[in-house]
């Protein structure tokens, strides 16, 4: 970390009236939040909203942040050290900390995270569908493991299936934010693949999608949805909360991809979301999948 910027207060002043912790928590509720979680018992839900209240400032400061980004991440490098040393001093990860130490979590996944967004600054086009998926790792995967620590119920086997939902409710994100991603300078679409359907970066930020774009975004969906499937044997293996939250994610994903395709796999004029009904019915099927009651 740049020492002038750690020691700069006028910029850790600037960060952390970006990042009030009203702010942020309310972003976290409304972004990261599938009705199911809403039901969940409120110490449960209060350990989650702290995990996604670090995922939102994150990411606010990586995407939104008016100033020196690269400098917003090296302050929140800074505030885990902090955190970690069990001193921690800004409202968002004081909020943490009680969750870190109930469930030991390890700071891997945080820093994974921070990673993600550090990459943002400088790599904005991926050759590949494997490139991307080594991002997912840092901007999808952290985010599936301190859930299933959460719930004290991570296993190599549950880890490795949560990964996968976490890349498909990624690679959704991606698509229903293709034309505001171009219109920042970044593509997640797979350079060979917008190479294999005919589509060039201007058709990107085009008012409606070509037929090219379409096509891509229906490849692209299929294999989100293949990876989102992953979670119905997830689910069957879970049980209380557990169960009702990653039900929870994954219907919320699936329901997503039919807007997509309900839309024709048009995703340029405005984000594609699935409404309340579509997640109900995505979310009973997904939810009693093998059975197993509640």
């Amino acid at each position: 970390m740049d020492s002038a910027t750690q020691n700069d207060p006028s910029e850790h002043a600037a960060v952390e009236r970006h990042v009030g912790l009203e702010a942020v928590m309310a972003r976290a509720s409304s972004e990261n939040f599938p009705v199911a979680l809403r039901l969940l018992p409120r110490a449960v839900r209060g350990h989650l909203r702290a995990v996604y209240g670090y995922a939102r400032l994150v990411d606010n400061l990586g995407d939104e942040y008016p100033g020196d980004r690269s400098a917003a991440l090296d302050w929140v490098e800074a505030q885990l050290d902090s955190l970690f040393a069990e001193a921690p001093r800004h409202e968002v990860f004081v909020r943490l900390a009680p969750t870190v130490a109930r469930f030991g979590l390890d700071r891997g996944p945080f820093d994974r995270l921070l990673a993600a967004n550090r990459l943002d600054q400088h790599k904005h086009r991926y050759a590949d569908f494997d490139e991307l998926m080594q991002y997912c790792e840092l901007s999808a995967d952290p985010v599936g493991h301190l859930v299933l620590a959460v719930f004290e119920a991570a296993t190599p086997e549950r880890l490795a299936a949560s990964d996968q939902v976490c890349r498909g409710l990624q690679v959704l994100e991606h698509l229903q934010d293709v034309g505001e991603d171009a219109a920042h300078g970044r593509v997640y679409l797979p350079a060979d693949d917008m190479e294999r359907f005919g589509v060039a970066i201007d058709d990107l930020r085009a008012p409606v999608a070509s037929a090219g774009l379409r096509g891509l975004v229906a490849y692209e969906a299929a294999r989100a949805r293949t990876m989102l499937d992953e979670g119905r044997g997830l689910v069957a293996t879970l049980r209380g909360p557990a169960r009702l939250a990653v039900a929870g994610f994954v219907a919320g994903g699936l329901a997503g991809l039919d807007a997509i395709e309900a839309a024709r796999f048009e995703v340029l004029g405005r984000v594609r979301k699935a409404g309340p009904a579509r997640v109900a019915t995505r979310f009973a099927g997904v939810y009693w999948a093998g059975g197993g009651g509640p």
